[in-house]
């Protein structure tokens, strides 16, 4: 696994955590999910992405986006 397929990973659980929390408890948890959608585009715009940092301090290896 790379940095990348690990950063899709995390997004997406994330995602389905959220969506699945607030179909159970409180619509209150579609607030993850656009936090979730928000880091992905601002990620996508400035290169900055903290799961990757995260990732990275790990040892996980670059792909090619996140290098």
């Amino acid at each position: 696994m790379n940095i990348d397929r690990g950063v899709f990973a995390i997004a997406g659980t994330m995602t389905l955590l959220g969506a699945i929390l607030s179909a159970a408890f409180s619509p209150w948890w579609l607030l993850l999910v656009g936090f979730v959608g928000l880091n992905l585009l601002q990620s996508s715009v400035t290169g900055f992405c903290p799961a990757a940092m995260i990732l990275k301090r790990f040892g996980v290896t670059s792909g090619c986006a996140f290098r």
